[in-house]
């Protein structure tokens, strides 16, 4: 089972980037998925998680309106559009993905499979 993100870089405040978090080992298409992220002396943060069906969504409120999630269960992807990027927006990234049924979820040990991280810097 892994997970691979990619997409992080560098951006200026009031840019966009595109997160994506390919899956491979098993299939994921009935699982949710979710973003976190983590700045050095801080705990991992929820970010925003996707329902397994793509209908159903969730947003921390610090990036609600500017971020989306999404995804392609054809392909064991998640993606994390993110627009509008503050300074306040970098942080590593990381995909997760949940290995039980439950309403969607923003707490950590929810999410059974992580990702290795990618880093996003927004400069001002």
């Amino acid at each position: 089972v892994q997970l691979q993100a990619s997409g992080g870089g560098l951006a200026q405040a009031g840019g966009s980037l595109r997160l994506s978090c390919a899956a491979s080992g098993r299939t994921f298409s009935s699982r949710d998925m979710g973003w976190f992220r983590q700045t050095p002396g801080k705990e991992r943060e929820f970010v925003a998680a996707v329902r397994w069906s793509g209908d159903i969504t969730d947003y921390a409120d610090s990036v609600k309106g500017r971020f989306t999630i999404s995804r392609d269960n054809a392909k064991n992807t998640v993606y994390l559009q993110m627009n509008s990027l503050k300074p306040e927006d970098t942080a590593v990234y990381y995909c997760a993905v949940r290995g039980t049924w439950g309403p969607l979820s923003r707490v950590l040990s929810d999410y059974d499979y992580w990702g290795q991280g990618t880093q996003v810097t927004v400069s001002s």
